[in-house]
């Protein structure tokens, strides 16, 4: 109450005041500068990581997008892992998320949130490394995905603690037993597994595979230790579904998980072929995004290339294996032009065609 007869007094002074000095007419209301228009995205291109400078050095996955397709335009994204490069003629972005799930959800999210870009009808493209499961594909090969799995949602046992009869200590949320049925609930399921516009990936897949992929005699010679004939091709442009995980997993028992992962969260639709981290961490943020009306989570396409076997060849054991992937994928040469070259044959498309594109996605025009 005192609080209030203070406020008014102060404002009858107030008042007194103005009128002791005169009326005075109201100063003309500067009119506020139109606010810049957002950036119109056709496309945006999401990659994990660099190594080194951004431009003339060893690649990591953004370097050849940054070099080859005129991103010159360098746009700060605070709340992000990185920088926003833009081509705002073609309507073109591109991002490093950092490496791992989180990276890729904080990230992708601050992009979607931030005013100075109009993503609404945006197609966003994940081209990135992985490793491959020798079963199905060979080093350098490009893989469009359809379904994405995530690897890390789970209880674990620890492997000396499994029971006998177990395939594997890794046990589904909300079950007791490995691969249990039914299988978890809709909300445990809904940020365990995601399935990408079939006609979307189709369309790209159809679109690219006759891109050719660079072979090396390294990486000819490497294949050759390898039984399965997958292993043993060149590498190409192929269909094959993503396991996405925060460790990074090796070894041929732990290869049997993720198919078997895999298949269950996708109800046998889904076959496992590559396996990296961040998938589907990019797809819960552009889901959420989605709901927010800053995104269209059905325009997301994951293209993953081949750097390296999930596993290692005939005669060696899984350690030894993995203590040979510290001294460089045998395949990561490759695998870094074929994300680019097969990749902006999409983003090329989407530009071109921007007119029908931006209103109906492709493969489902017809």
């Amino acid at each position: 109450m005192r609080r209030g007869l203070a406020h008014a007094a102060l404002l009858g002074a107030a008042g007194m005041l103005l009128a002791a000095c005169g009326s005075r007419p109201a100063p003309e209301t500067a009119e506020a500068p139109p606010a810049e228009a957002p950036i119109s995205v056709k496309a945006v291109v999401v990659t994990m990581f660099e190594i080194g400078d951004l431009v003339g050095d060893t690649p990591g996955e953004f370097q050849y997008w940054k070099e080859r397709e005129g991103l010159d335009t360098v746009m700060p994204l605070p709340a992000g892992h990185g920088d926003v490069h833009v081509d705002a003629e073609r309507g073109v972005i591109a991002v490093i998320t950092g490496i791992g799930t989180a990276n890729a959800v904080s990230t992708i999210t601050a992009l979607g949130l931030d005013p100075r870009f109009d993503l609404s009808r945006a197609y966003w493209l994940v081209a990135g490394i992985s490793g491959g499961d020798p079963a199905d594909t060979s080093l350098g090969s490009a893989v469009w995905a359809e379904h994405l799995v995530d690897g890390d949602l789970a209880y674990e046992l620890d492997a000396r603690e499994i029971p006998a009869d177990w395939p594997t200590g890794y046990v589904p949320l909300q079950a007791s037993t490995p691969y249990a049925e039914p299988r978890p609930s809709e909300h445990t399921a809904a940020n365990q597994y995601f399935r990408l516009d079939p006609g979307l990936v189709d369309w790209a897949f159809a679109l690219t595979r006759d891109v050719a992929i660079p072979d090396t005699e390294d990486m000819a010679a490497f294949r050759e230790r390898f039984a399965d004939e997958a292993a043993r091709q060149p590498p190409s442009v192929m269909r094959g579904d993503h396991l996405a995980a925060m460790t990074f997993w090796h070894g041929r028992l732990m290869n049997d998980w993720a198919n078997d992962w895999v298949a269950y969260w996708s109800d046998g639709a889904g076959e496992f072929v590559t396996s990296a981290m961040e998938d589907t961490g990019t797809m819960l943020a552009l889901t959420r995004l989605g709901e927010a009306g800053r995104a269209d989570p059905d325009r997301l396409l994951v293209l993953r290339t081949v750097s390296n076997f999930t596993m290692g060849p005939e005669g060696v054991d899984a350690a030894t294996s993995l203590a040979g992937e510290h001294t460089g994928y045998s395949g990561m040469g490759a695998a870094l032009e074929a994300a680019h070259a097969v990749g902006s044959r999409v983003v090329d498309a989407i530009v071109a065609d921007w007119a029908t594109y931006r209103d109906t996605i492709p493969g489902t025009a017809e």
